[in-house]
């Protein structure tokens, strides 16, 4: 058995990670891509648990900036950002049960697939912002654009390529009354721009409305801690995943496992409630499913937690806060 079928038998014994059938939403067959979360779309799709999903997904852009000389604030139209395949309806799928997200395989789509970053006015985290008001002037326009294959990496410059490490910047499912952009990461998931949310590991998303209502996009080719600058290398991708359900396993907030870690995901501001809540979340969980008395958890974690920054610039603010498995 493996390591992921092994951890979420061991949760809950139900979802088996079993095959289900194959599907592919394509720009054609999504149409509109969604800015925001919520249960009011029409689903694009409606599948079994088991079910795999390959998405095209667009840039957080949605392919806008084109050339180096683009202005982006002259371009983007905010809160038009972000766009979001789907949603997906799972059926079975109710209020109090679990999606698990198995994340397969995230590929650059081209024909000459290239990434983007910018620098915007009054965006990012080490600038004043509409939240964070200052009088100094703005920082000026800058887009990079960048050639990304899993080959060769993230080129930034004749000297230096980064590893292609990507995951989806935004997934979720849909709240259950709210309409929130998709700029914003909260219980539901949405835009946390975690880097651990990438191939080979599960996001476990708690379910509040008929079916889930999965929405995903925003892929990262990479990032680093806190999207400082407020954009990763943004691109276009073939996205695959497949999705399973967990009956009657209530948790307030996302859940993550790779091979060697669980993690629990907060977002909040400031950051220090981000913190709070996913280290909660996490005591939490080593004593509902690891036989942990929950002061004994909160102790051990003092020691052995490690936090992870996800994004510093969003409207709230993401950290993840894991554990090894080695010392569940």
């Amino acid at each position: 058995m493996s390591w992921l079928e092994h951890s979420i038998m061991a949760a809950r014994g139900e979802a088996k990670g079993r095959p289900g059938q194959s599907y592919a939403i394509t720009e054609e067959i999504q149409g509109k891509y969604h800015y925001v979360y919520g249960p009011y779309a029409e689903p694009v799709l409606r599948v079994d648990p088991g079910a795999v999903v390959s998405a095209e997904t667009h840039d957080a852009m949605e392919g806008q900036i084109k050339h180096e000389t683009d202005s982006p604030s002259a371009i983007l139209n905010f809160p038009f950002l972000n766009p979001q395949n789907g949603p997906i309806f799972v059926n079975g799928a109710e209020k109090g049960d679990c999606l698990a997200v198995y994340i397969q395989k995230i590929v650059p789509r081209g024909p000459q697939p290239v990434g983007t970053t910018c620098i915007m006015p009054e965006f990012g985290a080490l600038v004043g912002t509409n939240d964070t008001a200052m009088l100094n002037a703005p920082l000026p326009e800058i887009v990079k654009k960048l050639e990304v294959t899993p080959e060769r990496g993230v080129v930034w410059n004749d000297r230096i390529a980064l590893p292609y490490e990507p995951f989806i910047g935004t997934i979720g499912t849909s709240p259950e009354i709210e309409a929130i952009s998709s700029l914003v990461p909260d219980y539901y998931g949405g835009n946390m721009d975690l880097p651990d949310v990438g191939p080979g590991a599960v996001i476990y998303l708690p379910v509040h409305a008929p079916g889930g209502l999965l929405y995903l996009g925003d892929c990262h080719a990479t990032q680093g801690d806190g999207e400082l600058c407020g954009f990763a290398i943004e691109h276009p991708t073939v996205t695959t995943i497949q999705i399973d359900l967990i009956k009657n396993w209530r948790f307030r907030w996302p859940r993550l496992e790779t091979e060697n870690a669980i993690m629990t995901i907060g977002c909040s501001r400031p950051m220090e409630d981000a913190a709070r809540i996913a280290y909660r979340e996490l005591v939490r969980w080593m004593a509902a499913d690891y036989g942990f008395d929950e002061l004994e958890a909160y102790m051990l974690l003092t020691q052995a937690g490690k936090l992870r920054v996800g994004n510093m610039v969003d409207p709230k603010y993401t950290l993840g806060a894991s554990v090894s498995k080695a010392l569940l």
